[in-house]
């Protein structure tokens, strides 16, 4: 995925979607990862050393930083310089104990990272990314870490599934072609899309590192109407991107399912996955996590 051909994204669909990230996050995942990353063997004000792999505004670390102990230094990695900006402006400066936390940033392609790219790094982290990666580059990602011996906490990682009320006819026609345009053949790249999470456990599963996954769906109602609204425009787009013949048809559902959303009364559940790998750490241990996965 070359910065040229990666995806842009508008500061205000980050914005608007990041209290619906925050409130679906699996926080059961950071008690194994802050005992894996409290490491006795570090030196006193020593950082922990973080890459958020493409950032976008910044929203993980926003979230991640103030529940993680200790000095911390996060180095932002994305292909778009103005979010990174943006993504270094509004970094937390302090860590859960109040420890300092500073930030450096990376402009370029996050999907060709090796094991020596990440010599010294804590922990990888990503949100919403996976799905867009193809079966190699995950793979690779997955290598690299457990060579690196650096944990991976990759969030929000779409599933596939979309639980709407009321229910409508087409429902689950649109679901299936949004689906496929999330597998689709991006510029010579086949991409997961809901199979990331399976491809990642399988990568993750043969390297001698420990995965948990967890269940993280964003929860859509009259709360949340600007945020519904636009996911559903961007949800049937893609739909009918994938297939033109439900082009009339998809207007109808869109048009019925934004005036449902406008008057509070649609309720959507869209499923994601958060995944937290641990690579065995010398004298096989995992931090204290026990094999398999879980959601």
């Amino acid at each position: 995925m070359s910065t040229t051909e990666a995806p842009r994204y508008a500061p205000e669909w980050l914005e608007l979607r990041e209290g619906a990230d925050a409130a679906a996050r699996a926080a059961e995942l950071i008690e194994p990862l802050r005992r894996r990353l409290a490491d006795p063997a570090r030196p006193i004000g020593q950082a922990i050393v973080i890459r958020d792999l493409g950032c976008g505004s910044g929203s993980m670390g926003r979230w991640l930083a103030p529940r993680l102990d200790g000095p911390q230094h996060w180095v932002l990695h994305d292909h778009d310089p103005d979010l990174l900006d943006l993504a270094a402006e509004r970094m937390p400066t302090t860590a859960a104990d109040g420890s300092l936390v500073t930030v450096e940033t990376v402009r370029g392609d996050v999907t060709g990272l090796t094991a020596e790219n990440l010599a010294g790094t804590s922990l990888v982290t990503a949100s919403a990314l996976l799905d867009l990666f193809t079966r190699e580059e995950v793979d690779a990602l997955a290598a690299a870490c457990a060579r690196a011996g650096c944990p991976a906490l990759l969030a929000l990682s779409v599933m596939g599934r979309v639980e709407l009320e009321p229910a409508d006819p087409l429902d689950a026609e649109i679901t299936a072609a949004f689906n496929a345009h999330q597998r689709r053949e991006d510029h010579g790249r086949r991409l997961l899309g809901p199979d990331a999470v399976t491809a990642a456990c399988e990568a993750f599963d043969q390297l001698d590192t420990t995965v948990r996954v967890h269940s993280s769906p964003w929860k859509l109602d009259g709360e949340r109407r600007a945020l519904t609204a636009e996911w559903l425009r961007g949800w049937t787009g893609a739909a009918v991107e994938q297939r033109p013949d439900l082009a009339v048809r998809a207007e109808e559902y869109l048009r019925r399912r934004l005036e449902q959303c406008a008057a509070g009364e649609l309720r959507a559940v869209v499923h994601h996955s958060d995944l937290l790998a641990l690579p065995r750490q010398a004298g096989g241990t995992t931090g204290g996590t026990t094999g398999g996965a879980s959601s």
